[in-house]
Order: C-alpha cells, then sequence, then structure tokens
C-alpha cells in the first residue's frame, strides 16, 4: 500500500517534505507526490467564494484509478459542503481519497500573525484525521485523539496529534503489517 500526496492548487514544498517524513515513519509506507489534472473551477462556487470539496473528490476519482492506496489531495482552496460554512477537509469514508484545505489552518487566517510551526501542526492534525476516514475511522470522542471531530480552528488546537490507541488498533487490524507503534 502507498500512500500518494496530490498537490492542487498548493505551493509549500516544506510542508510536504516534512509530512512525507512523518506518515512514512508512522505508516511504514512509501508516500509518493503525484498531479492529477483537475478543473478547480467546476468546484467553484462564487456566491460563497469557495470550492466544494465532495466535487473535488468527485472529479479525482477517475484520474487516481491507477493508485493502489489512500490518495490525499493538498490544498491552499477554500472548502465547504452545502450544510456548512467551511470545512478543514473531507474523505471517503473506508475509501481511497481524501483532501486537506490548509487555507484556515494559518494562523494569519486569524490573527494576522504567522507561525509556521503551529501551521505545520495543524497540517499534520488534519491529515492524519482524513486519512483515518479512509481507514474507516468514525470521529472519536478522546480529545487527544487526531479523530476527534473539530468544527473550529480552536478544537483542531485543542485535540491530540496522533491517533488514541483504539483508533490506531482499528487502522492496524486493516493492514497490520504496515504499522508499527
Amino acid at each position: 500500500m502507498k500512500i500518494y500526496f496530490a498537490p492542487l492548487k498548493f505551493s509549500n514544498k516544506d510542508v510536504t517534505v516534512r509530512l512525507n517524513k512523518e506518515l512514512s515513519g508512522i505508516f511504514l509506507v512509501h508516500i509518493e507526490i503525484i498531479h492529477i489534472n483537475i478543473d478547480l473551477s467546476e468546484s467553484y462556487s462564487s456566491e460563497r467564494k469557495q470550492y466544494h470539496s465532495t466535487k473535488i473528490i468527485e472529479s479525482a476519482l477517475s484520474k487516481t484509478d491507477f493508485a493502489d492506496g489512500k490518495v490525499l489531495i493538498l490544498t491552499e482552496a477554500d472548502l465547504y459542503v452545502p450544510v456548512l460554512t467551511f470545512v478543514f477537509g473531507e474523505a471517503q469514508l473506508g475509501g481511497k481519497l481524501s483532501i486537506v484545505s490548509v487555507c484556515r489552518l494559518h494562523e494569519e487566517f486569524y490573527t494576522g500573525h504567522t507561525n509556521e510551526e503551529l501551521f505545520y501542526e495543524r497540517t499534520k492534525k488534519e491529515v492524519l484525521h482524513e486519512l483515518g476516514h479512509t481507514f474507516g475511522l468514525l470521529h472519536c470522542f478522546d480529545w487527544d485523539c487526531v479523530m476527534h471531530s473539530s468544527n473550529s480552528i480552536e478544537e483542531v488546537d485543542i485535540k491530540g496529534n496522533t491517533y488514541c490507541k483504539h483508533c490506531f488498533d482499528d487502522i492496524k487490524n486493516q493492514i497490520p503489517l504496515h504499522f508499527k507503534e
């Protein structure tokens, strides 16, 4: 199994390199950068000035048939689903595809101040969260678990940055040879 990063309107190579290293160490899999040609304008809402994440995932389905693992789309585009003001990400529950937006993970979005380490930690949490959904994990009640639901940046900051034992065991049970404690 592999994990594929698919940058889409995403240019922060430092984050990609750090995530590649950390995820390789957690999941013991090869992380590969791929480029998929998706026309983001098809998912854009001019009324909301945001991109519909479900439509992006739908567009990526046929373009990732070759992928024999999990595909994570990283984007700087601001995402939404119709019932929410915004989303940090979305994933196919038990499927292959997920997307994470870093747009609202930047501290300057809220305070005007840059904090690159905080930005990276938020991004890592949301990447692990959405990947967890692709492994079939639901939201966890444990605030120390990265699978805890986050509807605001404060909730992203409060929750843990790793899977709890229960969630990690659920992932390991699917492909036990790929993971380490």
